[in-house]
């Protein structure tokens, strides 16, 4: 990442508890390198073992991402840039809209029969990933079912998984017309989110761009970009897998809607938002020390 980029981030992040002198061991790694190593990862979808010899040494990169995985510092760290970006523009750090919509990717040999499934609209076999975002295309939230999941089956869970934070402020969500039922709808008037179908006018051929909807169509295409992110690959159980750098939760959801039990390798989110934050090896202090070198 470029200086002005390190700086925006470094601001976010939290502080190591052994810079506060409140025990644990000092790490041996910049992390500036260690995030520049797991986006070089994601961007060019390489595996761990290949990472370059100019980025630390692969399984200390690998072990730094999981432990961050684990205790939910990715999506910490996210929550913070988002707000932070959001409050610069001039809005609230929490949005009151967003739009929500998935996307199919194929699953290599791999992936287990049990944690895949085949989606006939999109003529893909492996994972889905339904995402919510604000009216700018942040992401909001993320959740990975099996690609035979309906979206309007996968909605509630993913709702209920960003609403589960406190101070949530969102009322409304922008949908296409795949995000129907009465089931979803009872899902989100409990949280009091209304649902607005984006549809297309009658007679319309082609591409057309829809409003609102194309916005959080574009942060799809940002995900796409990254070739870790086009295909899964992941061995249930042995490997994070790739959405977890976008804060994903795997959801056990079966494609009727019910919750079914975890597959092997499927985590679950923390107990309480930050949960993570308040072990020994982070502080929440306001005052990051990082050093860059």
């Amino acid at each position: 990442m470029t200086d002005a980029e390190w700086a925006e981030v470094r601001s976010a992040m939290p502080v190591p508890a052994w810079l506060l002198k409140q025990g644990g061991r000092p790490e041996a790694y910049c992390h500036r390198e260690m995030l520049d190593a797991v986006r070089y990862l994601v961007d060019n979808g390489v595996k761990w073992m290949a990472l370059p010899v100019d980025f630390p040494y692969w399984r200390a990169v690998y072990d730094f991402f999981c432990r961050w995985r684990t205790y939910d510092y990715v999506r910490e760290l996210h929550e913070r840039l988002r707000r932070t970006a959001r409050e610069r523009k001039g809005r609230n750090a929490e949005p009151s809209a967003g739009i929500i919509d998935s996307q199919s990717v194929d699953a290599s040999e791999t992936v287990s029969e049990d944690s895949r499934g085949y989606d006939g609209g999109k003529s893909r076999d492996g994972r889905k990933r339904h995402i919510l975002t604000d009216t700018e295309g942040l992401l909001l939230e993320v959740i990975v079912t099996t690609a035979d999941v309906h979206d309007s089956k996968a909605a509630p869970a993913l709702l209920e998984t960003f609403m589960a934070d406190p101070g949530r402020l969102l009322k409304l969500v922008w949908v296409d017309s795949a995000y129907q039922g009465p089931a979803l709808a009872k899902a989100f008037a409990r949280h009091g989110v209304r649902i607005e179908v984006v549809r297309r006018s009658d007679g319309q051929r082609g591409f057309v761009v829809l409003a609102r909807r194309w916005v959080v169509e574009r942060t799809l295409s940002w995900l796409s970009r990254s070739r870790r992110l086009n295909r899964d690959t992941r061995t249930p159980g042995r490997s994070p897998h790739p959405d977890g750098v976008v804060g994903r939760r795997d959801q056990a959801v079966s494609p009727d809607g019910r919750r079914r039990p975890a597959l092997a390798g499927e985590t679950s989110r923390p107990t309480a938002p930050g949960a993570g934050m308040n072990r020994p090896f982070f502080s929440r202090s306001s005052q990051p020390r990082f050093s860059s070198a």
